[in-house]
């Protein structure tokens, strides 16, 4: 374990903390210029919840991690890591339940496709507050972990296949590929990342992803 008064941070850290750092700002900045263009828009209204929920969501984790990065780890450290996992795993669970909500207000009844996405993701809420996940342990539980991404990974198919029925209408044609390339490279992390720390790599595309998702609402706000 590094003291704050000796730890250096190397360039990765420096980069990567720049790199998160810039996310939530973007993510800020964005559910901003939602909230100001809503003008009694449900769309544009919902995109900016869904935005300030993922942003703060996951600054629960990147605030941490940033201070990890350039501070080095300490005695909390983890303790604050893991409870930024927890939260940004519900938040991240409750932006698709909202994304499903836009498609909703876009193009009409989702169908069964929303019953399936609703029992899912609050499946995963509620195990992701069991205490056996082990947040605050660095070591996890991978039966934990299984547990409640199998049940995402629906939730996120379910998702996927709104937008597949959509099309490109709207301008959110590129949501398909959006989704499977957030799912494609959070779950090899959230698996493995802890006994292979280079799949934690996956997180940079995984974020690009979800700012792709978001400046597709952005454009929501010329066409609507």
């Amino acid at each position: 374990m590094h003291s704050s008064e000796k730890f250096h941070p190397g360039p990765g850290d420096i980069g990567e903390s720049v790199f998160d750092a810039a996310y939530l700002l973007f993510d800020l900045i964005a559910a901003v210029i939602f909230f100001l263009h809503a003008s009694g828009s449900r769309v544009i209204l919902l995109y900016g919840f869904l935005t300030l929920l993922l942003g703060g969501g996951d600054a629960f984790h990147l605030v941490p991690r940033i201070d990890m990065h350039l501070r080095g780890r300490r005695e909390n450290t983890d303790f604050r890591l893991g409870l930024g996992t927890m939260v940004s795993s519900v938040t991240m669970t409750i932006f698709y339940i909202l994304l499903s909500y836009i498609w909703k207000e876009l193009f009409g009844d989702p169908g069964i496709l929303l019953v399936i996405i609703w029992i899912t993701a609050l499946f995963r809420i509620i195990v992701c507050c069991l205490p056996q996940n082990n947040w605050f342990n660095p070591e996890g539980n991978m039966k934990m972990s299984l547990l409640r991404n199998l049940p995402f990974a629906v939730t996120g198919l379910c998702v996927i296949l709104l937008f597949a029925k959509s099309g490109s209408a709207y301008g959110l044609g590129y949501m398909v590929p959006a989704i499977l390339i957030s799912f494609a490279c959070y779950l090899p992390v959230t698996l493995l990342a802890k006994k292979k720390p280079a799949v934690g790599m996956l997180m940079v595309p995984k974020t690009l992803a979800y700012v792709w998702m978001l400046c597709m609402g952005l454009r929501l706000i010329s066409i609507l």
